[in-house]
């Protein structure tokens, strides 16, 4: 045997230890900068935008001028759509729950070979336009519709009675719309559940109404919370339903920015808005996922 076979092999190099610690970063690199440019920077500008001179306009110039009585000023003037938008907001997102919770469950576990035509079936109207949608629910809300004659011959509503142009065809609206960030991930989460516990419950002398409050909804409580807040915020910025399906007295704050920046152009009571919006959702938010004992959702 010769002496090269009998010599020891040299062991193999240590990893570059710095460049693996690196590399997890080097990976977040391109969406940290996404956000920094397309998030950071304009939210940095608009929270600039709320302090100019209210005074000033679009031809002569906004000055900087430190003035944190647009928020007060904005808020006192607004509260009422404020108050309008989270209140559609929050009775569209409870009906959304009550609707897309037994459909999220019948999905996952009673739908058998028809459970991806369920699916699809849910996913279907986000290939449509969400304008093109709710122009849909104008034309079926109108006043000579089917939905409205068929309300009225069953006494529902009365003979000049209508849907169109009323709260209740703005939360409609909002219902349709958001109905599938409510259905997804409840049955993501439906999905994953475990039907041997509930037939434990059951072995337990537990009825299917308790089973349901004690075993199903807890487990679940992640996409309840997970759905409720993929609703609950867009709804609340939402104007299209508002502009679309109602009128100036059911206009919700999105409808009040969105006129503010386009048509009035006070950039500075806009921008406020804006902030407090944001302010006031992320409170309840953090409230709410407090209270549900869900914190991991976000």
């Amino acid at each position: 045997m010769s002496s090269a076979a009998l010599r020891p092999k040299a062991p193999p190099p240590l990893p570059r230890y710095g460049r693996r610690r690196l590399l997890p970063y080097l990976l977040l690199l391109p969406a940290g900068l996404w956000l920094v440019l397309f998030f950071a920077v304009p939210l940095i500008q608009l929270g600039a935008t709320s302090l100019y001179d209210p005074s000033g306009s679009l031809s002569t110039g906004y000055a900087m001028t430190w003035s944190f009585g647009n928020y007060p000023e904005a808020l006192d003037v607004y509260r009422w759509h404020f108050l309008r938008s989270f209140g559609y907001a929050a009775v569209a997102t409870v009906v959304c729950l009550l609707i897309g919770y037994p459909l999220a469950y019948a999905i996952a576990h009673r739908a058998g070979r028809w459970k991806n035509l369920m699916l699809v079936g849910v996913i279907a109207p986000f290939f449509t336009s969400f304008l093109v949608r709710t122009l849909a629910w104008k034309t079926i809300l109108s006043d000579h519709g089917a939905l409205v004659e068929a309300l009225r011959a069953v006494h529902l509503l009365g003979a000049d009675g209508r849907l169109l142009a009323t709260p209740t065809a703005v939360i409609m609206g909002l219902v349709y719309n958001f109905l599938p960030f409510m259905v997804l991930p409840l049955y993501a989460n439906l999905e994953r559940l475990d039907l041997r516990v509930l037939e434990a419950a059951g072995d337990l002398y537990a009825g299917p109404a308790s089973t349901f409050w004690k075993v199903t909804l807890p487990l679940t409580m992640p996409g309840v919370v997970a759905g409720t807040l993929l609703t609950f915020i867009p709804a609340t910025g939402d104007y299209i339903n508002a502009e679309l399906l109602g009128t100036p007295r059911q206009y919700m704050i999105g409808n009040v920015i969105d006129s503010a920046f386009l048509v009035r152009l006070d950039y500075p009571q806009a921008a406020a808005l804006s902030f407090i919006l944001m302010a006031a959702v992320l409170a309840i938010v953090f409230v709410y996922v407090r209270r549900s004992g869900t914190e991991e959702v976000l």
